[in-house]
């Protein structure tokens, strides 16, 4: 039995030193003598070894392809996305909030806009005096209306669309500079209830709408002391806008 196995070993070894050697034989003396002789110019492989074509790495393709889909993403929602400032008492109040419609109907926190508060929404650097519409405490969500028309606005995404891994972008407007801030993460859960990802960010963004790879909206951000994200569905809004 010892013996047995001594020659399977040396068999093993003979067979992985004859294909070493023969891939040097391969790559030293035979593959230049394809790329120099003008019948194997004809195949594909020597053509896109020639032009420097070869993929080395197929997974950094794939992630190339997310990132531009996220740039398309950001671009085809920014200008949909609005501040939010309420002065109550010379307490002030910042969040951001969505344009839901062209005619400058606005969606955002009810947090945000408390009753008796003097509210304006923050477009394109400018702030623009709100009216209130309506409240629903409950759910934490407020409808205002600016006197704006041929506004941008963004697609709504299907419950179908959400899933738990699924990418997406968080989008707001810096209260302080009135610029606009994104962050990127995952879906971790969710539910009817709330959509909850893994999502670091500033309180200051409350109300930020987040939006799935394509650009569609999922819900307004909820951000807890912690800095966590989680956002009110999609459904929820559509309920209390009448959507």
């Amino acid at each position: 039995m010892v013996f047995n196995n001594k020659k399977l070993i040396v068999l093993v070894f003979s067979v992985f030193l004859g294909g070493l050697i023969s891939g040097l034989i391969f790559q030293i003396l035979i593959f230049p003598y394809f790329l120099t002789h003008p019948y194997f110019s004809q195949f594909e492989f020597v053509k896109n070894f020639k032009e420097g074509n070869v993929i080395i790495n197929t997974r950094e393709e794939i992630i190339v392809t997310q990132e531009t889909a996220l740039e398309k993403a950001i671009d085809k929602v920014e200008k949909s996305v609005i501040g939010i400032q309420t002065i109550k008492d010379q307490e002030v109040f910042v969040g951001s909030g969505l344009i839901a419609t062209s005619d400058g109907l606005i969606i955002t926190l009810a947090e945000l806009v408390p009753t008796g508060g003097t509210s304006s929404v923050i477009l394109d650097g400018e702030k623009i005096k709100a009216q209130v519409l309506k409240r629903d405490s409950e759910n934490n969500l407020a409808l205002l209306k600016i006197e704006k028309t041929n506004l941008k606005t963004c697609g709504f995404c299907s419950t179908e669309q959400v899933r738990i891994g699924g990418k997406v972008f968080l989008m707001g407007i810096t209260p302080s500079s009135f610029l606009q801030t994104v962050n990127e993460g995952i879906i971790k859960r969710f539910n009817e209830e709330i959509v909850r990802t893994n999502i670091i960010e500033s309180l200051s963004l409350t109300g930020s709408p987040l939006f799935n790879i394509e650009g569609n909206l999922i819900g307004l951000s909820l951000i807890n002391y912690l800095g966590q994200v989680s956002t009110i569905p999609i459904q929820k809004i559509k309920e209390f806008a009448g959507f």
